[in-house]
């Protein structure tokens, strides 16, 4: 396996890329003891830490918010276990790319019987075919993958390659984690900033921490800032205040993204804490969701939605009070239009909740697609013609207008269907309202028991009450003739011809 030979300006300018690195590349953790977090999947008897020790690799995905150290975690992991690493980034590299690294690898496992660890950087940006490349060489261990994704593998990675690699969740770095890292940080001469004489303020540190979120690399590398900006003070200390990390990070370290797990994660979070009637937690999320950037119409499609699922007919104002937030959003903009949706969130919260017409709806639906379409009972047809008369076409109907109450007891269902219940309002707000005035409902007889003797079905087909269809077409006129209680004639059975469904 022909290689270039490596000269002396390769040896210096790796050197000069080392000393030039960001603060958090150059303090990477070199060994897993010096690896800082996720004991849920380092800790003593782990599986992924008992592979490691074993040298027993197998592929892997890692998924973890950035700076949770997936890349440090994967170089730890061929060092460690003697394989050759090959570093690629789904955001440059392409097919090509993987082929070269696919036939390395073949070499070197022929000439050196050592394997290759491929590690793909934000893997979740290869598309379908660039995954399916990589899949016949991980399936016969031509190759370890390691992939590394900030966003879900259900959604971004192909299940064939899933299949063949174990998921492992990293964590965001919690406070005394990102902690430790500074403080070694501070301390290092060789790679970190001791050489510096920096020393870092209480209050200071722990808005940094703070401040991080989670994610070592902005951490280190906003410490990084503050020292290299601060002007060294008598016998050369640096006295890192809480402004000098405020000016050097300025702003929160956010992980949000509008296309992301986190997204659906926080509407997620917005809308049950407004279902539980929580003003204060639905606050907070609102402000996350619109700090991080998230489309703020979006936001007000959602309330709508809120309005109609889980407030329902307890309030039937809250729908045009979430239109009307709609509109103000869109008129306003930002930021004046996000005071529109904390107010639409206080209303929604403070609103009496019901999901009766949502879960009537989803039962009548299930009724649609489990049970058999049986005809429009023949009283409820509308007749426009002699003939549609002459077949029974609204015979029996009762105009509810002509009832003292403006209600009639007549049937309204399939034949199959009779006496179902879908909608069962309850005692809160307006729906308590609405429940009385459909107690007339518990008044009616109770439908047939399902093992009473059934009175004999009517068939199917109208024209099956009629019999059969005559050959001869009526002249225009002759229908007017037929009286509601004449036999139609005798027509033949045409077949209807075939509609395809509105999409």
């Amino acid at each position: 396996m022909a290689r270039p030979q490596k000269s002396l300006f390769d040896a210096q300018r790796r050197e000069a890329l080392q000393r030039q690195a960001p603060l958090a590349a150059r303090m990477r953790p070199r060994t897993l003891d010096e690896f800082i977090g996720q004991e849920q999947i380092l800790g003593p008897g782990r599986l992924l830490r008992r592979a490691i020790d074993a040298d027993a690799l197998f592929s892997m995905i890692l998924w973890g918010p950035p700076g949770s150290g997936k890349t440090t975690l994967a170089r730890i992991i061929a060092s460690t276990t003697r394989a050759h690493f090959e570093p690629l980034s789904a955001v440059t590299a392409g097919v090509a790319d993987l082929r070269r690294v696919v036939g390395e690898a073949q070499e070197r496992s022929g000439m050196f019987q050592q394997r290759t660890v491929v590690f793909i950087d934000e893997i979740h940006r290869f598309n379908r075919a660039q995954q399916d490349a990589v899949l016949p060489h991980v399936e016969d261990g031509t190759i370890v993958l390691i992939g590394a994704t900030t966003e879900n593998p259900s959604f971004e990675v192909n299940p064939a390659l899933r299949s063949r690699a174990r998921t492992f969740v990293l964590e965001a770095l919690g406070d005394e984690h990102l902690g430790a890292l500074v403080d070694r940080a501070l301390r290092d001469d060789e790679r970190g900033l001791g050489a510096s004489q920096a020393l870092l303020a209480a209050d200071a540190r722990g808005y940094l921490v703070n401040l991080a979120n989670g994610d070592a690399r902005a951490a280190l590398n906003a410490l990084e800032a503050a020292v290299v900006a601060k002007v060294p003070g008598p016998g050369g200390r640096r006295l890192i205040t809480i402004d000098d990390i405020r000016e050097a990070l300025q702003a929160r370290a956010t992980h949000y993204d509008r296309t992301g797990e986190l997204h659906y994660d926080a509407i997620s979070a917005l809308h049950k804490s407004i279902r539980d009637g929580d003003p204060d937690a639905s606050l907070y999320w609102l402000g996350r969701m619109l700090d991080g950037g998230e489309d703020p119409m979006y936001v007000a499609r959602r309330l709508v939605r809120i309005a109609i699922e889980d407030i329902g007919m307890a309030d039937p104002q809250a729908l045009p009070q979430m239109i009307a937030v709609q509109q103000a959003v869109h008129l306003l903009g930002q930021p004046e239009g996000d005071l529109a949706l904390a107010n639409a969130v206080i209303y929604l919260c403070q609103a009496p909740r019901s999901n009766a017409v949502y879960a009537a709806y989803g039962a009548a639906l299930a009724d649609v697609a489990e049970t058999r379409h049986d005809p429009v009972p023949l009283h409820l047809r509308n007749a426009p013609t002699a003939l549609m008369r002459g077949l029974g076409y609204g015979r029996g109907y009762r105009y509810a207008h002509d009832a003292a109450d403006a209600r009639v007891d007549q049937q309204h269902f399939p034949d199959n269907l009779i006496g179902r219940r879908y909608y069962q309002p309850t005692d809160r707000g307006f729906e308590a309202e609405v429940r009385a005035r459909l107690r007339w409902r518990d008044a009616l007889p109770p439908p047939p028991r399902p093992d009473a003797p059934a009175a004999p079905a009517a068939p199917a087909d109208p024209q099956a009450r009629a019999g059969e269809e005559s050959q001869i077409v009526a002249e225009a006129g002759e229908e007017a003739q037929l009286a509601d209680d004449a036999p139609p004639p005798a027509p033949r059975r045409r077949e209807a011809p075939t509609r395809r469904r509105g999409r």
